[in-house]
């Protein structure tokens, strides 16, 4: 399944991200882990499905993957 890293952007009230993480679940996505040093999650969503967290203008979606240094 796709995940996406959605995060809280600054100065947006914090209920917002506690919104997105029940829309997550309304859109047959799960969030499968929580960030502890910023306001956010990852969540996946199955590869059918269409989530509209990215229309939020509080938050930033990015796809989640793996990061490597040269």
């Amino acid at each position: 399944m796709p995940s996406y890293n959605i995060t809280l952007n600054k100065d947006a009230p914090k209920e917002e991200l506690e919104k997105a993480k029940k829309q997550v679940s309304d859109e047959g996505g799960k969030v499968t882990h929580e960030f502890k040093l910023i306001n956010g999650f990852t969540a996946e969503f199955p590869a059918d499905a269409v989530h509209t967290l990215s229309s939020n203008s509080h938050l930033t979606v990015e796809d989640d993957g793996e990061v490597k240094t040269q």
